[in-house]
Formats: C-alpha cells, sequence, structure tokens
C-alpha cells in the first residue's frame, strides 16, 4: 500500500537540521514509494506549509521537532509519530518503517 505522509520538521536553531530532518524523511519515504507533504518551520518561518486537505488526507504524520510546531490543529484524528530531529536525520528509514506498521501493519 502507498501510503500519504505528512512530514513537519523543526528544529530549535531552525536552520540546518531542519532541512536536513526533511529530507531524509521525504528521502526514506519516497524510496519506498510513498507520496510525501513536507513542511519546514525554521528561522525563516513555513516553508511549504501542508494544506488541511492535504493534512487530512495523511495515512500518517510525521513530527521531527525539537521545539513546539505550528498549526498542529490540521493533523487532528490522524495518526502521529513525534521523533527529534537528530533521530530524524539518523534513522528516518527505520521511521518510515515504524509508520508502515502502525498504517498497514507490516
Amino acid at each position: 500500500m502507498i501510503m500519504k505522509i505528512a512530514i513537519v520538521s523543526a528544529c530549535s536553531a531552525g536552520i540546518a537540521s531542519t532541512y536536513m530532518a526533511a529530507e531524509s524523511l521525504e528521502l526514506a519515504a519516497k524510496k519506498k514509494g510513498h507520496t510525501a507533504y513536507v513542511e519546514t518551520q525554521g528561522t525563516i518561518g513555513i516553508e511549504n506549509a501542508i494544506s488541511l486537505k492535504d493534512a487530512q488526507s495523511a495515512d500518517v504524520v510525521i513530527i521531527a521537532r525539537d521545539i513546539k510546531i505550528q498549526g498542529m490543529e490540521r493533523f487532528k484524528g490522524r495518526k502521529i509519530i513525534e521523533v527529534g530531529v537528530a533521530e530524524a536525520i539518523r534513522k528516518a528509514d527505520l521511521i518510515i518503517e515504524r509508520a508502515e506498521k502502525e498504517v498497514i501493519g507490516k
């Protein structure tokens, strides 16, 4: 099953790690054939904001954060996996596998 995965990343500095985590998770999701919606919340604000429509169509939401995320209400009722930014950078494949297990029971 191909999943729709919403990914939001934010670190305390909001610079490199935010983007590295987002990219790692996006690449891991796409490698497995999943669709990924990716939003970053960094020092320059929110980039590529995930719309309410896309948020609600997601099978799972992965929040890679070290700080509070803005706009969490968009994901109400969705399965949410929260991890730290460093974990998302180092273990993106494992996080995507975890999402698959939670959604499709692989």
